[in-house]
């Protein structure tokens, strides 16, 4: 027994290491790699931001970089009226506190470089504390990503939600605004 015990020890440790060394050489990889962050984009021809995202609508996903720190990672998005929305669920549970660190890194630089089809929108996400239409945009959310179903959602207890940071919604803007 205490041969395997000895066996089964190093190959725990190499696995750690193993990705260890995965997750440090991705701080330098062209971006994410699925739900692993990535370094900042290296490939990708910067363009002029359009003013309608609706080219997006069906995209389930998108990849962008903060700029402070300067890693990427793929997000799930939402089109309502032309804008682009980013939300950021599961802010006040356990393991959102571990892996959610994107949103608080927002706070000291919204700057962020979007990557779309290979081209590189300089942009800014700004965090909204309210909406007028947060029902809308939690519906369509929800349908997009919850299977389609209709959601039964009030709009009170989103808007509590949304003040009290169980999720946080981020509006995509040109810098210069």
């Amino acid at each position: 027994m205490p041969g395997f015990l000895k066996w089964l020890g190093i190959i725990i440790v190499v696995l750690a290491l193993g990705i260890a060394f995965f997750l440090f050489g991705m701080r330098f990889h062209d971006g994410p790699i699925e739900i692993v962050t990535g370094g900042p984009f290296k490939t990708g021809e910067l363009a002029e931001a359009p003013d309608d995202w609706s080219f997006l609508t069906d995209r389930m996903e998108i990849e962008f970089q903060t700029m402070e720190p300067d890693t990427s990672r793929i997000v799930w998005l939402v089109v309502f009226e032309r804008r682009l929305y980013i939300i950021s669920g599961y802010m006040n549970t356990g393991y959102g506190k571990i892996w959610k660190k994107w949103p608080h890194h927002l706070l000291t630089d919204d700057r962020i470089i979007l990557r779309v089809d290979g081209k590189l929108y300089e942009q800014r996400l700004v965090r909204l504390m309210a909406h007028p239409q947060l029902l809308r945009i939690m519906t369509i959310n929800a349908k997009k990503y919850g299977g389609g179903a209709d959601p039964d959602f009030k709009v009170e207890q989103l808007r509590e939600a949304l003040a009290s940071g169980d999720f946080w919604l981020f509006e995509v803007v040109d810098r210069e605004t």
